[in-house]
């Protein structure tokens, strides 16, 4: 392996169990509520807040962030009510969790490195807006956060309470993509990319995580079983529409760039789009290799039920022959400016989506689909 220096940071991970030093660390949590076995906890290696959340974000243009911002670098892409941001997977490698408001919405926009996670919450817990910071605290190698208020703590990579006060509740997710900085600036002109100026001194470009991502290599932290499905580090794409769970692993994703599905009873198209640079590959992100972008979309717009395809390098519709982006929007022909509706989906590392989703079905393209 050759993130000698995450195994250097977190050499003294242990299990947190029933600690009395561990627990006294967090007074306020009530730790007699658990829906997780407290075992399953384990010290990443920083303290509660080591990992430092951003809770006041500062934004600049896209043509100012070009300065800085590779046009192939990752960007969590987040847009609600026309506000459209852009949150660099640089910046997020240092800090995890952005405490936000999009559009009106008081927002979690967070990035769990281990995991290949982002994922954006709602805030917003029975009435009240909540702020959250890292425990520095991990469970199957998944970030574990807590909220500023009652210092419950919660799941990432689920969104659920886990430990105290409000253990068995979930925060609701947003639908946010991952995309490369030059898609955003494409379709997000008018667009805010999150600053380095975050009041925190760190090197941005820069991975820690030199090499995590290699397709042979294994999970830090992470002592469950592997399911034998899928090379652990392999990246997904995970989609769940009533109660049924399907994975695109990007072996199959490379294979058939747009994919027709159903999941669950609901049409699926699943877009993907070349040029993103990894996060976790090299140790200078521009200079990491390249990987698929992916996404997922209700394949409904409006009576219509739609089939895609690529085409000269363009993602379109059978239909009517418009043109979509990664994004989920026509931005071209008869259908310009409809929108598919995003399916409750992510992209993840394979070890930690069949971790949290173990009766995932794993999709295989047809004979006729590959190429």
């Amino acid at each position: 392996m050759r993130w000698t220096a995450v195994a250097a940071l977190c050499a003294w991970a242990a299990a947190v169990s029933s600690d009395p030093q561990w627990k006294s660390e967090w007074p306020r949590t009530d730790f007699s509520q658990h829906t997780v076995r407290l075992e399953e906890i384990q010290s990443g290696g920083p303290p509660k807040d080591g990992i430092p959340a951003i809770d006041q974000p500062r934004f600049v243009t896209p043509d100012e962030a070009g300065k800085w911002l590779d046009r192939r670098e990752p960007v969590i892409v987040l847009e609600l009510n026309g506000d459209a941001r852009a949150y660099p997977l640089q910046i997020l490698m240092f800090h995890e969790i952005v405490n936000d408001t999009v559009g009106g919405m008081p927002v979690a926009v967070t990035f769990c490195p281990l995991c290949n996670a982002s994922i954006v919450f709602d805030r917003r817990v029975e009435g009240v807006v909540f702020d959250f910071g890292a425990t520095g605290k991990l469970r199957k190698s998944d970030l574990v956060m807590y909220d500023r208020q009652t210092e419950s703590w919660w799941q990432q990579f689920t969104g659920k309470g886990i430990v105290g006060k409000h253990a068995g509740l979930a925060l609701v997710q947003v639908a946010s993509t991952i995309a490369a900085f030059q898609e955003f600036r494409r379709a997000f002109p008018q667009g805010r990319v999150l600053s380095r100026q975050t009041g925190f001194v760190r090197p941005y470009g820069k991975n820690p995580y030199r090499g995590y991502d290699r397709i042979g290599d294994i999970p830090f932290l992470f002592s469950d079983p592997v399911d034998p499905r899928l090379p652990a580090m392999e990246r997904v794409l995970g989609v769940t529409h009533g109660g049924k769970t399907r994975i695109y692993p990007f072996a199959a994703i490379a294979a058939t760039p747009v994919i027709n599905d159903e999941v669950g009873g609901e049409p699926i198209a699943v877009f993907s789009q070349e040029g993103l640079l990894s996060a976790l590959d090299a140790e200078i992100i521009r200079d990491s290799r390249r990987i698929p972008a992916a996404a997922a979309y209700s394949r409904k717009a409006g009576q219509r039920l739609l089939s895609f395809e690529r085409r000269d390098g363009r993602i379109l519709d059978r239909e009517t022959g418009s043109e979509w982006d990664i994004f989920g929007r026509a931005i071209a022909g008869t259908l310009k400016e409809t929108r598919l509706k995003p399916a409750d989906s992510g992209v993840h590392f394979a070890f930690a989506w069949l971790a949290f989703n173990p009766q995932s079905e794993v999709y295989a393209a047809p004979m006729q689909a590959r190429r």
